[in-house]
C-alpha cells in the first residue's frame, strides 16, 4: 500500500481520529427521518458547527482604528458567565446606585451579541467546556474579564480536583479584577481599565487566541476528557 506523505492529509487524518475518539452517538454521522417522512443523512459535527480555525484579524491603521476602538470602548455588550458566588455582584451594576449604562456597558443574552465576557467565580472543568464554547461563538474583537480570586488563581479551590486555577491557560484574559468577591465598584474599575486597553489598542485577546490556538486547545483537552465537540465551534 502506498504511503501518504502529504503532511496536510496526515494532519487531517489525526484530527478525524481524535474527533471519533470523543464523539458520542448523537454527534456521529447517521440517517434520520425528516418530518415529511424522507430519509436524510446528517453529520452534526459539520452541519451544526464550523470546522474553520479562528483567523487573525489585523487592526486598521491610523485614525480609523482609533475611532473604532473608541466606539468599542463606549459600547461594551457583556455576556455574564456566572459560575459561582461572583455572579451575585453583577446584578447590582444595573441598579440606580451603580448604573453601568452610563459607562456604556450593557448585558446581552447570547454570545453572538456580546463583545465582552465576564467569568465570575470558580470555574469547574465541566463548566470550562461551556465557557470555551461561548467564547468561540463571540464576534471579534472580543474581551474577557476574570472576576475574583477563584477565576484568577483558583482561590480557595486552587488544589481542587474539579476546578481550574489558571483561566488564562485556556482562553486569553484582558482584565483581572481581584477579590473574594470584588464589590460592584471593583467591577466598574475593571470596566474602566478594559475601556482604556481597548482605546489604546492593547485588548487583542481574540488575535492572541488565533495565533496560539494550538497551545490553548492542547491545554483545554488536557483537563476536558469528554471533549465531544469540534476543535472550533464558531
Amino acid at each position: 500500500m502506498a504511503q501518504d506523505n502529504n503532511p496536510q492529509h496526515n494532519d487531517e487524518k489525526k484530527i478525524q481520529e481524535t474527533r471519533e475518539k470523543f464523539l458520542k452517538d448523537y454527534n456521529k454521522k447517521r440517517e434520520v427521518e425528516s418530518p415529511d417522512g424522507q430519509k436524510i443523512e446528517v453529520e452534526p459535527m459539520k452541519d451544526y458547527f464550523s470546522q474553520q480555525r479562528p483567523q487573525r484579524k489585523d487592526p486598521h491603521k491610523g485614525v480609523i482604528e482609533k475611532f473604532l476602538n473608541w466606539a468599542r470602548s463606549e459600547s461594551i455588550w457583556v455576556l455574564g458567565f456566572g459560575t459561582g458566588c461572583g455572579s451575585i455582584e453583577i446584578p447590582p451594576l444595573s441598579s440606580p446606585r451603580f448604573d453601568m449604562y452610563r459607562f456604556g456597558v450593557a448585558m446581552r443574552p447570547t454570545p453572538r451579541q456580546s463583545s465582552a465576557m465576564i467569568i465570575s467565580g470558580y470555574l469547574s472543568v465541566k463548566t470550562l467546556k461551556r465557557a470555551i464554547r461561548s467564547y468561540e461563538q463571540m464576534m471579534q474583537p472580543k474581551f474577557v474579564m476574570a472576576l475574583g480570586s477563584c477565576t484568577i488563581n483558583g482561590g480557595m479551590y486552587w488544589d481542587s480536583y474539579n476546578t481550574i486555577n489558571r483561566l488564562d491557560h485556556y482562553m486569553p484574559v484582558d482584565v483581572y479584577v481581584a477579590g473574594c468577591m470584588p464589590r460592584p465598584e471593583a467591577l466598574l474599575a475593571g470596566f474602566n481599565q478594559l475601556k482604556k486597553r481597548i482605546r489604546e489598542g492593547r485588548a487583542e485577546g481574540a488575535n492572541q487566541y488565533a495565533d496560539h490556538f494550538d497551545w490553548y486547545k492542547a491545554n483545554q483537552k488536557k483537563i476536558i476528557k469528554d471533549w465531544n465537540m469540534p476543535d472550533y465551534n464558531w
